[in-house]
């Protein structure tokens, strides 16, 4: 069976690949009424950021991982004669006094050419997004990404449609899973430990709650809280008790804070070895796992809202709408 597109198909494909600390991830789709439809998808645990915290560099070991995951990508890209693509790179490419370096060797490995995006607009594509899952009965949101090298966080104004969203305060802390597992170490795996580690998260969490004025609005039930990272949408597929990681019963998902907080302590008291069988985790994700639940506890202690919104969707669905509104305007045009 050939590779290629059904040639009676006439819609263009679109790509976009996200780079991430942790991830490597690929979404091709063409557009539709509804936004597009999803054609093929890949996604690879590379840590690309390992050891960045400490040493400021993308390790030899990390870069060969992902350069391996990058190549399975444009192999994807090319059997599929992909029409328009767009490549990003985030918070470990950010940081690395190596990055640069590595982005050309990536170039000359797969052909990919990769761009470094600043965090606000990461924050901003991961809004695009999941802006259909956003409950416009609320006149605000709270939009975070946890990742595996930040954390992003974003004050938005709902509006009556996506369009009419405005994004009052974006930041991004330099704190994602990879970065908090290497910075706090056996301290996340000890109750007391644990316990001291969120704390300290919900203090450097508080100059964006005093910055946006979030605490009083979430008081008054006018903030709706909306996740998307792989912290979240692990904690939901386990709180479903999925025999396999489904992502059309996770994406949209509604999740009550009590709800979140028993499957936090249920995974932080867990071995790794029981994270590790949980079909949901896995190995790759078991030791990273419990870092982001507890940057999920920091958020969900200092803005109670009661109930968060799980998205399976972010940057790559950001990129994939905004490279097919700017080709629908200039067809317009």
């Amino acid at each position: 069976m050939s590779g290629r597109r059904d040639e009676s198909s006439h819609q263009p494909l679109y790509g976009a690949l996200d780079l991430g600390t942790n991830n490597c991830r690929l979404l091709l789709a063409t557009p539709n009424e509804d936004g597009f439809r999803v054609v093929e998808a890949f996604s690879r645990v590379t840590r690309l950021g390992e050891g960045l915290a400490n040493s400021g560099l993308l390790s030899e070991a990390a870069i060969e991982r992902t350069l391996c995951a990058l190549r399975q990508c444009a192999q994807r890209v090319e059997r599929r004669e992909v029409r328009r693509l767009r490549s990003v790179a985030t918070e470990a490419c950010r940081r690395a006094s190596n990055g640069v370096d590595f982005l050309r060797r990536v170039f000359e490995n797969t052909g990919l050419v990769l761009e470094t995006i600043s965090a606000e607009d990461e924050a901003k594509l991961a809004l695009a997004g999941c802006a259909p899952l956003l409950d416009r009965s609320h006149p605000f949101a709270l939009v975070f990404d946890i990742g595996g090298g930040s954390t992003e966080l974003i004050k938005v104004r709902l509006g009556e449609t996506p369009a009419e969203d405005g994004v009052e305060t974006v930041v991004s802390l330099p704190l994602g899973v990879v970065t908090l597992a290497e910075e706090a170490g056996e301290r996340l795996h000890e109750a007391l430990g644990y316990a001291s580690v969120v704390d300290l998260l919900v203090e450097r969490l508080r100059p964006f709650d005093q910055r946006s004025g979030f605490g009083p609005l979430v008081a008054r039930g006018l903030v709706q809280m909306l996740g998307t990272s792989g912290t979240v949408t692990t904690l939901a597929g386990v709180h479903l008790d999925l025999p396999r990681y489904d992502r059309a019963l996770v994406d949209g998902l509604v999740m009550e804070y009590s709800e979140v907080a028993a499957i936090s302590r249920r995974l932080v008291t867990a071995d790794a070895r029981e994270r590790a069988q949980h079909p949901c985790i896995g190995e790759v994700r078991a030791d990273l796992v419990v870092a982001g639940c507890a940057i999920l506890e920091a958020i969900c202690r200092l803005w109670p809202a009661d109930r968060l919104t799980v998205a399976d969707r972010g940057v790559r669905e950001g990129v994939l709408l905004s490279m097919m509104q700017a080709d629908r305007l200039a067809a317009r045009s």
